[in-house]
């Protein structure tokens, strides 16, 4: 239930509102949220690798609805990734594909990828590709491994442990040498797909958590 509510909190624009406007919202999303800019952003990367922590920073958004939109999001990594580098950063970025345009055609969220990971790669940056709803793995796998064929080794992949494929995906990628980051799981999954009962999720990360480490 919780899970729902939280959902449908992060779509709903009064949500974002008050977020925005209340001052006690704010300082509680401020530990989640690096900045409502990039300055912000970036001055908060600065003041975590001032305590020895490497960061990554994530655009907010997902879904786009035009080509257009698409593109601006690409182009914004692209500059970010600028500015990290220009900044002496130690810090990589995370993307989610259909902010790239995966839920409108496969073949132009590919080619914003590679724009993103060619920038980076210039850079020596890393770029995390970000797991988003089961209807989307296998598409986001997929232009994973592609990059990775295309010679690109500055990628990973997140895998999320409440999905009962998780542990055969983790399996299939370390084989292929991925960097893997592990995280429970924020979408509403049917039961068929995924764990319904947090014990389940948690068990399955300390799982997954023992393949990787081993």
């Amino acid at each position: 239930m919780l899970r729902v509510i939280l959902l449908y909190l992060s779509t709903a624009g009064w949500a974002r509102s008050l977020v925005t406007n209340w001052s006690f919202a704010r300082n509680m999303a401020r530990r989640f949220v690096a900045g409502d800019t990039i300055d912000e952003a970036l001055e908060a990367v600065a003041l975590l690798n001032k305590k020895d922590h490497y960061t990554t920073l994530d655009h907010l958004g997902e879904n786009v609805t035009n080509t257009e939109e698409a593109l601006q999001s690409t182009d914004t990594y692209i500059e970010v990734i600028r500015l990290l580098y220009e900044a002496g950063a130690a810090s990589g970025v995370s993307v989610k594909l259909t902010q790239l345009g995966l839920g409108l055609d496969y073949d132009l969220c590919l080619s914003n990828l590679r724009c993103i990971a060619t920038r980076a790669d210039e850079y020596g940056m890393f770029v995390r590709i970000d797991m988003e709803d089961s209807p989307t793995v296998d598409e986001t796998l997929q232009i994973y491994h592609q990059l990775r064929e295309e010679g690109f080794t500055n990628l990973g992949a997140v895998i999320q442990s409440y999905l009962y494929r998780s542990e055969e995906d983790v399996r299939s990628l370390l084989e292929s040498g991925t960097p893997i980051r592990l995280c429970k799981g924020a979408y509403k999954e049917p039961e068929d797909i995924a764990f319904p009962k947090k014990e389940d999720v948690d068990a399955n990360f300390d799982v997954l958590t023992r393949m990787l480490i081993s």
